[in-house]
């Protein structure tokens, strides 16, 4: 009997009947083996104890098995954000299933995300990168398709002709549709606190805020627009700005539920009724808006969905050579406390 220890695929490809570069091209999946022939040598390696070793596994396939994810700026904050852990769940459910591994690569500097993805390439520790966020003018998603390394984007990128997988929801549409509501609901003068400008999910949402402000033949006000970033101090902020205002909103959307928390801690601390005095609707339904002392209307983004996604999309490029892959998520708005006097 031969050691398990000592098991070679020569041993393999002995018991089996057949070349030990055919026992190499079952453990590569290889196209051109027969069916029954790669259950014979699977059969036989289970019997005679052999595992190959995962790093020569992977040199046959010339796979890592590795995927890449690089989190936005600021890292440690963001896990602080109920939508970056969720999507984070599905790419891993995601992940587990079509066989791969996830490597999370962290940023605080802006100039060090694309320095982060060309290590990852460089080093060969991934067969393809997500990406959590789409920037206008994205420097990564310019570089990843100038080599034509596989990725995907959770988002949509800045130009529409340069084939890249992604998956996103129709922001513009909920913002739209999230503003239109609250006009039904009697609300004449809507404000935004929008966070990262840069990005272009904040960019659909103020387009659709504003296209839905410009049908109501209501005015829209640069100053009832404020620009800041997806944190708590965001909304404390510019919850007592909104306050001191010459005419005081009615209404204010917020495009991310962790900023719309900080706005109505703040409103109601300073004895704001809401939604008497100020409604608030907000994006991606998470923990924060159910459970808030005051519940607040928010859009499920199906962040989960989203990372499920991602994945999906990337193992099609990684493995099928697919790009130019859109995937639309739908949104649905819950509407809470926050917007209707219950």
């Amino acid at each position: 009997m031969i050691k398990k220890n000592q098991v070679t695929l020569n041993d393999v490809a002995k018991k089996a009947g057949v070349s030990p570069s055919t026992v190499s091209r079952v453990i590569s999946n290889s196209s051109r083996i027969s069916d029954a022939t790669k259950e014979r040598v699977l059969k036989c390696m289970d019997e005679l104890g052999y595992y190959p070793n995962a790093i020569a596994r992977s040199l046959a396939k010339n796979k890592t098995g590795n995927i890449g994810v690089i989190m936005p700026t600021r890292s440690e904050d963001i896990f602080l954000n109920p939508f970056f852990p969720e999507a984070l769940r599905g790419i891993v459910r995601s992940a587990a299933n079509a066989g791969y591994d996830i490597l999370l690569s962290t940023n605080t500097e802006l100039e060090n995300e694309l320095n982060s993805i060309k290590n990852l390439i460089r080093g060969s520790k991934v067969d393809g990168i997500v990406l959590m966020s789409s920037k206008i003018d994205d420097e990564s998603i310019d570089y990843l398709s100038s080599i034509d390394f596989p990725f995907s984007l959770i988002g949509s990128p800045y130009k529409v002709d340069n084939g890249i997988n992604h998956v996103d929801n129709d922001n513009f549409m909920a913002a739209y549709e999230l503003t239109m509501y609250l006009t039904l609901m009697g609300k004449k003068n809507i404000a935004m606190i929008a966070a990262d400008p840069s990005l272009m999910v904040t960019k659909k949402r103020i387009e659709g805020y504003k296209k839905a402000i410009e049908e109501s033949n209501l005015n829209f006000n640069e100053k009832q627009l404020f620009i800041g970033s997806f944190d708590e101090e965001t909304g404390y902020k510019y919850g007592r700005e909104i306050l001191e205002l010459d005419s005081r909103p009615d209404a204010v959307i917020v495009t991310d539920d962790l900023v719309a928390f900080g706005a109505i801690q703040v409103l109601e601390s300073l004895n704001i009724r809401i939604p008497e005095d100020i409604a608030v609707a907000s994006f991606n339904n998470s923990v924060l808006s159910r459970y808030s002392q005051t519940p607040f209307t928010s859009v499920d983004v199906n962040a989960y969905d989203l990372g499920l996604e991602a994945i999906d999309l990337l193992v099609e490029a990684i493995e099928n050579d697919v790009r130019n892959r859109k995937v639309l998520i739908p949104y649905k708005i819950h509407k809470r406390e926050s917007t209707r006097i219950v």
